[in-house]
């Protein structure tokens, strides 16, 4: 691998917008080439960060050999195709969670890593903020004991948005569940693993798409209770809590910047500092993996994408959510 790996980023909304300027931040990485389905718009983002090369398609940046890894920044009903067209063209990729619509996809995006020998990780880069990896190496040294509870939510209002876009239209895979349901979803999974059930209800927009999900997530000695919506402005909180202390995340938990520890009446404060946003963590987990060699992610690999879509995809069941290009 050379000295700095160079990327390129598909899809240039508000996202690929924080990633690129977060990956400013890591020395060994930079943004070489940049794609949308628009020409003006590839190459008004490529002048504002003063990126080389822009494409008016996709495809043109798959071809690229100038280019190491792409981040998939599109929305989410175009992961899985785009993810495996880049790979096909023998590109690393890290694809924005969630890495795809159902289990289905993701399956045929793990093989197609594996055929084509190149890295795949889906982009969920909680699970690389310093404090989130804190929490599981202390929960899992047995600090707070036995886990016996896990909370989180995750809610911002989303209704005041255009209801042909990302979030309000059944068409993109709209909807809170794999929006922002993920991120408390993925908490009660990193500490308590897969349910032996779930319980979920739903309410829903008048466009067909969900915009509200609680969710009680039930194990042998333990249960996780977790919401998330478009219709409310919650704390944003989350907590793991065990037989001997707790440990929580403050708002906004899934970018925390420190955490606490309540252990026998007292609370200890932390603070944990991500690097810009903290998409930086993700990227230089993706930098360290390419330099070993690697296909996956050891902190998130591709048997936990498979284990969270398959967890996304039974609550969508429950609840009803099935999108048009699905059926």
């Amino acid at each position: 691998m050379k000295d700095k790996i160079r990327w390129g980023i598909i899809g240039l909304g508000g996202i690929a917008r924080k990633f690129a300027d977060d990956l400013k931040l890591v020395d060994d990485g930079e943004l070489v080439a940049v794609a949308s389905r628009s020409v003006e718009k590839a190459e008004a983002f490529a002048q504002e960060y003063d990126v080389a090369t822009s494409f008016g398609s996709y495809d043109e940046l798959f071809d690229f050999n100038g280019v190491d890894v792409l981040y998939i920044a599109t929305p989410h009903d175009s992961h899985a195709e785009l993810s495996i067209a880049a790979m096909r063209k023998g590109k690393h990729v890290l694809c924005e969670k969630p890495i795809a619509v159902n289990r289905k996809d993701t399956e045929s995006m793990v093989a197609v890593s594996k055929e084509e020998n190149v890295f795949l990780m889906e982009a969920m880069w909680s699970r690389f903020n310093p404090s989130i990896k804190k929490l599981k190496e202390l929960v899992d040294e047995g600090v707070i004991g036995d886990v016996g509870y896990v909370n989180a939510d995750f809610t911002y209002f989303g209704l005041d948005r255009e209801e042909d876009g990302r979030l309000l239209n059944p068409m993109l895979a709209g909807g809170s569940i794999l929006d922002i349901g993920i991120y408390p979803i993925f908490f009660a999974y990193l500490f308590l693993g897969k349910p032996k059930k779930i319980i979920a209800a739903s309410n829903f927009y008048k466009t067909g798409v969900e915009i509200q999900t609680s969710l009680i997530f039930v194990y042998d000695n333990a249960q996780a209770i977790l919401h998330s919506g478009f219709d409310t402005n919650l704390e944003v909180k989350a907590k793991v809590s065990g037989s001997k202390a707790s440990l929580s995340l403050l708002p906004i938990w899934h970018m925390a910047q420190g955490y606490t520890l309540e252990k026998g009446g007292d609370v200890e404060s932390f603070d944990m500092p991500t690097l810009g946003v903290g998409y930086a963590s993700e990227a230089m987990e993706v930098h360290d993996c390419l330099r070993a060699g690697k296909l996956e992610s050891d902190l998130w690999s591709h048997q936990n994408s498979l284990d969270l879509m398959e967890l996304l995809d039974e609550v969508r069941r429950q609840v009803g959510v099935v999108f048009p290009f699905e059926s």
